[in-house]
């Protein structure tokens, strides 16, 4: 058996390296080893046993070292050997040398050698995964096409021929169907070194792939002179890419798209008909969120720097746009932008901004100027000012002094306490009148505040001419009895003369 493993030896390591591209050196190491354990096994791992490659030969050529010691002292034959024997071997052998001596592989034996192919077969299967797991390392990020091996649990298995990938059911693009057989393409996302051997997991739904889709599609991309700054996606559906280019000379999104649109329809149809929308990149924030959240048209944006919020405001035809299909257009719109997006329609924001200045207007002394400062400055409520701090108040133009945004704070607190303490509900703008503003965008508290008292007037206005006409009927009333006194006064006056 031992010869088997032997014989042709040279011819082996040739065929082994070619066939599996592994480097001659790796295929030597393997043999040795394996022959190294075989020889440790047939002859104790006590003994000082090597094994050597000889390339002449072609053969493993395995040596056991004894120590050599005088023949007084000699105890151990299997580790040591007497001086006068070394001498025979080696003429120049001394004491304390190591004295090395050949042993024949053929007396290994039967077990020892099929521990010995064991060993080759599997340091050589070692080697080979190593070299995959680089090449494929090398790769990650690429996009690379197989054949579909078999539909495991929902993950596809792709045959790359010199292994095997995995794309699991996340990483597919929802509606896709693939039966053993049929020709896959996907985008190399990770590449893990296991027990088992390089485990490469590919991937059709991450961002990257439609990058890279584009990458090929398009030449101003491979060579740079285009940018994708940043992609989202929801697979099968809709994904939203931002461009820019530093030539002004060349449109971004014009060259992404190609002519009469051909090659972003490339791309479409490698994405069974996902629908990209392709936007200009705009280091202004502001402008970056229109961009994304087109095709619908912005109106206003009240941004909160510190959270990184937006509130964007759309006409009502707009919204439905803005928003998107079950939110998916400011679903991507977030993703790409990283701001967190809030959609309101003008008469919901006419709305908010009515309930905010008639709120602030309670405060003693607010005129209806002041109010929309405070408002226009992030305070949509005197609650809110309450629970500021005096540097935050100084924003606001007209606060700007300590004293005067102290001032602000201590009124606003003693408006909340009073309320608090008096168990009143803190006014709100009236229904009707709140709807009436929305939808004309023109809310004013001051012109509230005249009409009420506008009413207030005519109601006294009211009671006051009711009165006088309650005193003139009075009056008519007295004057009649009157009248009626002298009448019959002046008729027993002419009858008492009569008589």
């Amino acid at each position: 058996m031992a010869d088997g493993v032997l014989s042709n030896l040279s011819r082996m390591i040739d065929q082994v390296g070619k066939e599996k591209g592994i480097d001659k050196d790796l295929v030597i190491d393997a043999v040795i080893q394996g022959m190294l354990v075989a020889a440790r096994k047939k002859y104790g791992t006590y003994r000082e046993i090597e094994a050597q490659y000889n390339e002449e030969s072609g053969e493993v050529e395995l040596y056991e070292f004894k120590e050599v010691v005088t023949d007084e002292e000699f105890v151990d034959e299997l580790v040591e050997i007497k001086l006068t024997e070394a001498l025979e071997l080696d003429p120049e052998a001394q004491v304390n040398d190591s004295i090395g001596a050949k042993l024949e592989a053929t007396d290994l034996g039967r077990i020892a050698a099929q521990t010995a192919k064991q060993i080759i077969t599997q340091k050589v299967r070692d080697a080979e995964r190593d070299i995959i797991f680089n090449e494929f390392e090398q790769r990650r990020g690429d996009i690379a096409s197989g054949i579909v091996r078999r539909v495991d649990r929902g993950t596809i298995v792709v045959d790359l021929g010199r292994t095997e990938a995995y794309m699991p059911y996340r990483e597919q693009i929802p509606g896709e169907n693939y039966n053993s057989g049929d020709r896959i393409q996907g985008f190399l996302l990770d590449v893990r070194q296991t027990n088992r051997g390089p485990q490469i997991i590919m991937s059709r739904a991450d961002e990257k792939y439609m990058r890279k889709l584009f990458e090929q599609e398009v030449p101003e991309i491979f060579d740079d002179v285009i940018e994708i700054v940043v992609a989202a996606r929801e697979p099968g559906q809709r994904a939203k890419m931002a461009v820019r280019c530093n030539d002004p000379s060349i449109d971004p999104v014009g060259a992404c798209v190609g002519m009469k649109g051909s090659r972003v329809q490339n791309v479409i149809q490698e994405l069974q008909g996902e629908r990209i929308d392709i936007i200009h990149y705009d280091d202004d924030i502001v402008r970056f969120v229109c961009n994304a959240l087109a095709p619908a048209e912005i109106s206003k944006v009240l941004m909160d720097e510190d959270s990184q919020q937006m509130e964007v405001i759309v006409d009502e035809d707009q919204l439905s746009l803005a928003i998107g299909r079950r939110g998916q257009n400011v679903r991507l719109a977030h993703k790409l932008t990283g701001w967190r997006l809030d959609i309101v329609s003008t008469t919901e924001a006419n709305a908010r901004t009515a309930e905010a200045i008639f709120n602030l207007m309670l405060i003693p002394n607010m005129s209806e100027t002041m109010a929309q400062n405070i408002f226009q400055s992030g305070f949509s409520s005197f609650q809110a000012i309450a629970e500021s701090d005096i540097e935050s108040i100084q924003v606001i133009p007209g606060y700007d002094s300590e004293e005067n945004a102290s001032g602000l704070v201590e009124a606003c607190k003693a408006l909340v306490e009073k309320y608090k303490s008096e168990g009143i509900e803190i006014p709100k703008i009236p229904q009707a009148k709140a709807v009436q503003e929305a939808t004309s965008g023109t809310g004013s508290a001051k012109l509230d505040a005249e009409a009420r008292l506008q009413q207030e007037l005519e109601q006294l206005n009211a009671e006051t001419a009711a009165e006088e006409a309650l005193e003139e009927t009075a009056s008519e009333e007295t004057e009649v009895t009157e009248e009626a006194t002298e009448t019959a006064a002046t008729e027993d006056t002419a009858e008492t003369e009569e008589a």
